[in-house]
């Protein structure tokens, strides 16, 4: 297991790393790459996980911050953080496979959260997850998120989100108060 070395940096994503974003979020979640990591969506979806479009857009909007981390130069992990009034969104979080289990996660996700609460005064975050993935849903639990059994749908039939290999998809939101 690799242990992930210091000298992160942590920045706001730019028009020029969308390539390496997309390419990053797709290796974590998606295909046969996907599977040396443990955050794998492999067996309940096929397609993309996201777009250079998808991945601009969050870049763009006012309200939103792609935070992207490099390590010797390269981009291993990204969050996106959406100011939504008195809290914030996590979400397009991806660590590349080849660092997971290795602490990395738990950095990023802490920053993520200092940031929330430095930059908009945030006093809590919220993401949704697609309820099926206990594995995915215990590691956001022991980090302090809980569960709030409030569902929304999965996006069946708009291919931009994936092609459901099930019938049973479902987003849960997932919060935590933030100190």
């Amino acid at each position: 297991m690799d242990t992930p070395a210091t000298g992160l940096v942590f920045r706001d994503a730019t028009d020029g790393d969308v390539d390496a974003l997309v390419a990053l979020i797709e290796s974590a979640y998606r295909g046969d790459s996907s599977r040396a990591g443990w955050t794998t969506e492999a067996d309940i979806l096929e397609g993309q996980r996201t777009d250079p479009e998808g991945v601009l857009e969050v870049i763009k909007s006012p309200d939103s911050r792609l935070l992207t981390v490099e390590q010797d130069g390269r981009v291993v992990a990204c969050c996106q953080l959406e100011h939504r009034g008195d809290h914030a969104y996590f979400g397009m979080f991806a660590v590349s496979p080849s660092l997971q289990g290795a602490g990395l996660g738990k950095t990023v996700i802490a920053e993520a959260e200092r940031q929330a609460r430095q930059i908009w005064g945030a006093t809590e975050m919220h993401m949704t997850v697609i309820s099926v993935r206990d594995d995915l849903i215990a590691w956001y639990e022991r980090r302090g998120y809980r569960r709030t059994g409030r569902m929304s749908p999965f996006p069946y039939g708009d291919e931009r989100f994936g092609i459901p290999q099930r019938d049973d998809l479902q987003f849960e939101l997932l919060v935590k108060k933030l100190a």
